[in-house]
C-alpha cells in the first residue's frame, strides 16, 4: 500500500537531494504503508516522486528532535512550531527515493485530489 503526502516544495526538494531524511507528521497512517508518493504542494502542485519507508519513529518531541535533527531538513524552531501543543510526534525515516523524470498531475494521473495530510493509494 502507498500513501500520498502533501509536502511543501522546499521540503520535497530536500528529500530528493538527500538533505532531509525524515518527514515529520502530527498524525500517522493506521494501515501498513511501504511507499510514500510525494505531492509537492502549492505553488508546484505536482507529484514529483516517491520514497520507501525505512521505519516510523514515534516519540515525545524532545527525544524525536534529538534522534532526527542531523537530517531533519528543518531547524529546531520550525520543528517545535510545526508540532504546536502536541506532546508526541512521528518521523518517517526515508529509505530510498525515486524522483520522476517528469512530474505528474495528481488529478489526471492518479485521479486524486490534493490531501490535507495524506491519502491512501492502492497502485
Amino acid at each position: 500500500m502507498k500513501v500520498v503526502l502533501s509536502i511543501k516544495p522546499e521540503f520535497a526538494e530536500k528529500i530528493f537531494d538527500g538533505t532531509k531524511k525524515f518527514e515529520f507528521r502530527r498524525a500517522i497512517f493506521k494501515n501498513a504503508v511501504k511507499t510514500v508518493v510525494v505531492y509537492a504542494s502549492s505553488p508546484t502542485q505536482k507529484v514529483i516522486g516517491e520514497f520507501d519507508i525505512e521505519s516510523i519513529i514515534s516519540d515525545d518531541l524532545d527525544t524525536l528532535w534529538q534522534q532526527t535533527r542531523e537530517y531533519a531538513g528543518i531547524n529546531e524552531d520550525y520543528f517545535y512550531s510545526y508540532f504546536g501543543d502536541k506532546k508526541k510526534g512521528f518521523a518517517i525515516k526515508i529509505k530510498c527515493t525515486r524522483r520522476y523524470k517528469k512530474p505528474l498531475c495528481l488529478r489526471s494521473d492518479f485521479n486524486l485530489h490534493p490531501p490535507q495530510s495524506f491519502l491512501y493509494y492502492d497502485a
